[in-house]
């Protein structure tokens, strides 16, 4: 957001200033580190007073630096029409976007878990829309199903946290990890389905005693 210095006066000049703080930020975040404003300031070759103009904190300026792009899906053009190519298109496409963005959505996740820290900090609950669309077919086939119940299950699963988990404590690679959400993803809409289907039955034959 930006703060009332930009806002007057050579904004032209100053909007550059600002996008130079960021991409020096992010330069330095896929360095793997933590940069305060005057380390993006040293980087971006802006001084250190100029710098706190824009941001006043380190926080600020991190929060500043998390990813930009906010596509409405993340489903490729040519996505499989059926269920289950869908949902691993998507989850091949979320992994990649993870991992992408990785440095940056590490620190969103340090400053999420900060005391006091507000709830958008980290992702803004845009995966759980484009899980969501990738499980569209289920609203005309599966109607008793609560899709975004089960988008928010599966984003619970195998979000940037979960790769995080796998890569840093079990070991995995990267390309083991991304194959394990995948993987997960597939087994919670696979259990969404077969306990659907269990209730029905379970359903239909409570109503058949009654009838009889």
């Amino acid at each position: 957001m930006s703060v009332p210095y930009e806002s007057s006066g050579r904004t032209a000049q100053k909007s550059r200033t600002r996008q130079a703080l960021l991409a020096a930020a992010r330069e330095l975040l896929l360095a793997g580190l933590s940069p305060k404003v005057e380390d993006a300031a040293e980087h971006a070759g802006i001084s250190r007073t100029t710098a706190y103009r824009y941001f006043p904190s380190q926080r600020s300026l991190l929060l500043a630096a998390q990813p930009t792009i906010a596509p409405e899906t993340l489903l490729p053009a040519d996505a499989p029409t059926d269920l289950r190519g869908r949902l691993d298109a998507l989850m091949t496409a979320f992994t990649d976007y993870n991992f992408t963005w990785e440095p940056q959505l590490r620190t969103a996740l340090r400053l999420s878990l900060e005391p006091g820290a507000d709830r958008p900090v980290l992702r803004r609950g845009r995966a759980i829309g484009w899980i969501a669309q990738a499980l569209t077919p289920l609203r005309e086939t599966r109607p008793d199903l609560d899709v975004e119940r089960l988008a928010t299950a599966i984003r619970s699963a195998t979000g940037i946290e979960t790769l995080i988990w796998l890569v840093d404590i079990a070991g995995y690679t990267r390309e083991e990890a991304a194959a394990t959400v995948r993987a997960t993803a597939r087994a919670l809409l696979d259990a969404a389905l077969t306990g659907a289907a269990e209730a029905g039955v379970a359903s239909d034959r409570r109503r058949g005693r009654r009838s009889a």
